[in-house]
């Protein structure tokens, strides 16, 4: 391969030679991943947008939240196994711009429930592409610091889906349909799209690697033995927490407290700021002192914090036990990351494939537990998350990753 300064090289990782283009990696695979979660994390209040425009209760909140997080599981492990195999990542990373765009720009134009549910679906598979790719990039070309680098993406997304996402479409909602308002957030979508046309040979390389069925096979075989599957119910669990309190939360700031749209998008957004800005501190310290006594601990307290969701009805204690578990749930996702990768060392987009599939695919079933449960009382949706954020604590000590045995690092 020859290599160019204006390209990333991965067979020479964290090459001090290459800090400015690690840099501009990084700045513009952050920038990248905050659009398109800008454009998917509309989800959160455009579910109950559209449920309310039919008549629909928190069942098909949960439905539409869930089916996009199956949609975008379904997509994570090809989307990996293509990207360990392609030889421009970068054109790939394009793409999903455009299937972002014109995937959530169909939805508003179809009629009825599963059709509009369908579309969603389909757009969010435009986003999910987005992860391994960029993911696994990052960490083959700077894997003494995956934690970090993995946490700073994190924050791109987080801003886009968490912040950006819920406080714009509030405000949209205020004024238009949601069909208007989910068109309008089409539009960073098709502008970065446009720019990428120009970022995307910049960060592109040849892979060595070719993943075929036995090798995939030698992936998997990592995540069947029993630290593996236990690692996979521990992912599982933790992010059917942090979805049953997302997908509950506008809803329930609507019909219990009375906030419009836009005052129940700006809590949203307030309430993930902190978790958010953390990520990239807290995967640095887990790079230095290890992966298993940041996750134990801080999911440890927001398994009490989401307990005190549940408990509390007036305003300000619900309002900072919910703060408090989301936050600590949110900051911790890269350290997860990072260790599930540690788990397998083997074809980092591919793992990465794998682990997002399982986080947001299986994972999403915790919008579908909350939608139900909430539809008798939405303290029990809260109630749920923390018997769901206990039991990874009790599954990740089950299975042999708290021991302390020290963190390896691949160059592969």
């Amino acid at each position: 391969m020859t290599r160019t300064d204006s390209r990333i090289d991965p067979e020479r990782p964290d090459d001090p030679g290459t800090g400015g283009g690690n840099r501009f990696l990084l700045g513009a695979l952050s920038a990248g991943h905050l659009v398109n979660d800008w454009v998917a994390g509309t989800i959160w209040l455009i579910a109950p947008a559209i449920a309310a425009s039919m008549g629909l209760g928190p069942a098909e909140i949960g439905i539409i939240i869930a089916v996009n997080g199956f949609a975008a599981g379904l997509t994570y492990i090809p989307a990996g196994m293509i990207a360990d195999r392609a030889s421009n990542s970068g054109v790939l990373m394009l793409i999903t711009f455009w299937w972002v765009a014109v995937g959530y720009f169909a939805s508003t134009l179809m009629p009825g429930f599963w059709l509009v549910t369908l579309f969603l679906a389909i757009g969010v598979m435009g986003d999910a592409f987005w992860h391994p790719v960029a993911t696994g990039v990052l960490v083959k070309t700077m894997p003494t610091r995956r934690g970090q680098v993995l946490g700073i993406h994190a924050v791109g997304g987080s801003v886009g889906a968490e912040i950006l996402a819920p406080i714009t479409i509030g405000i949209l909602l205020t004024y238009f349909t949601w069909q208007t308002s989910l068109q309008i957030a089409t539009i960073p979508a098709v502008l970065m799209g446009v720019l990428f046309i120009f970022i995307a040979p910049k960060i592109s390389f040849a892979s060595k690697k070719s993943i075929r069925t036995d090798k995939l096979g030698k992936i998997l075989s990592a995540w069947t033995t029993r630290r593996g599957v236990l690692m996979m119910g521990m992912m599982v669990c933790y992010n059917m927490s942090l979805f049953a309190m997302l997908s509950m939360t506008p809803v329930t700031l609507q019909q219990r407290y009375g906030m419009s749209a836009f005052d129940s998008s700006v809590m949203f957004a307030s309430m993930l700021v902190i978790g958010t800005l953390f990520q990239p501190f807290i995967g640095k310290l887990s790079d230095a002192a290890g992966r298993s006594r940041p996750i134990v601990v801080i999911i440890s307290l927001a398994t009490v914090c989401a307990a005190g969701a549940g408990m509390f009805e007036v305003f300000i204690p619900f309002m900072l036990s919910l703060i408090c578990a989301v936050s600590l749930l949110t900051a911790v996702r890269p350290i997860i990351l990072a260790a599930a990768v540690e788990l397998s060392e083997k074809s980092e987009s591919t793992t990465l494939g794998i682990v997002f599939a399982v986080l947001d695919g299986v994972g999403a079933l915790g919008a579908l537990v909350a939608g139900f449960a909430g539809e008798l009382d939405l303290a029990f949706a809260f109630m749920i998350s923390a018997v769901l954020s206990m039991l990874s604590i009790v599954l990740y000590l089950s299975s042999g990753m708290a021991s302390g045995q020290p963190v390896h690092h691949s160059n592969a």
